[in-house]
């Protein structure tokens, strides 16, 4: 057992270098594939949550889109990451005639559209669970469908979807270990490099599983700190009427 650890140690410190690079690539490719992939999935469930009245030329590129969405969500959503790698990188190459994308943008775009497919269908719930009385008041005041949205809605439906954000981005961080199989050089691309150089099979991927478990770890707990933060006080005053002072209710939360 002593030997484990002096093994463990050994491989920390020799190869120290290359895990933190690791490190640095996988976090990089979680959290900037993340970003996209909302960015992705806001863009498909506000279309998707778009209604015409009338059937117009508009209303049928609507349905077009929304069909061309639906297929895209289907079909990154029920095949694996690994294969979606694969596909997406050698087929660059070979329609390129042998010519390659860079291997972190590619493990960055890769997962961003991964993400877009999860995270369309979870704005598009969240918008869905807004009260409909919402839209109607924006509606009967003149806003417009976009300023609806990006005033009134979109707010609400990113506060709500948060946990689900952090979620996808702790996924993220994992899942970006099946982008060895295209050469990306993240956590566990270093580790199959090392166990290959000092045959301590075990040894290396229980430093790695350890490295894993930290990183999702500290990002799970910071990410809930943010949530926290996100709710604000429990402790407020509602004022039900401006002239009336009797109508003040102060509210205390429990815990």
């Amino acid at each position: 057992m002593i030997q484990f650890f002096i093994d463990v140690w050994e491989i920390i410190t020799n190869y120290g270098e290359l895990l933190l690079q690791g490190v640095g690539n996988t976090l990089l490719i979680a959290l900037v594939g993340t970003v996209f992939g909302l960015i992705i999935g806001l863009l498909i469930g506000i279309l998707r949550t778009t209604a015409y009245s009338k059937k117009t030329p508009l209303r049928i590129l609507h349905k077009i889109a929304n069909g061309i969405c639906a297929c895209y969500i289907e079909i990154f959503r029920g095949t694996p990451m690994m294969v979606q790698a694969m596909i997406i990188f050698w087929g660059y190459a070979f329609a390129s005639g042998g010519n390659t994308l860079p291997l972190v943008a590619s493990g960055i775009f890769i997962v961003s559209i991964n993400t877009g497919a999860y995270m369309a269908e979870i704005v598009r719930g969240g918008i869905i669970s807004i009260d409909k009385g919402q839209f109607e008041g924006a509606q009967s005041i003149g806003m417009s469908h976009f300023q609806t949205m990006t005033h009134i809605v979109i707010p609400q439906v990113m506060r709500n979807i948060l946990p689900s954000i952090s979620n996808e981005f702790v996924i993220n961080i994992k899942d970006t270990s099946v982008l060895n199989v295209i050469g990306v050089m993240e956590i566990y691309y270093f580790a199959e490099v090392i166990a290959k150089l000092n045959l301590e099979i075990f040894q290396t991927y229980f430093v790695i599983c350890v490295m894993y478990f930290i990183l999702t770890f500290s990002v799970t707990k910071f990410l809930r700190f943010c949530e926290k933060k996100l709710e604000g006080g429990k402790s407020y005053t509602i004022f039900g009427s401006q002239s009336s002072p009797e109508a003040e209710i102060k509210v205390k939360g429990g815990n």
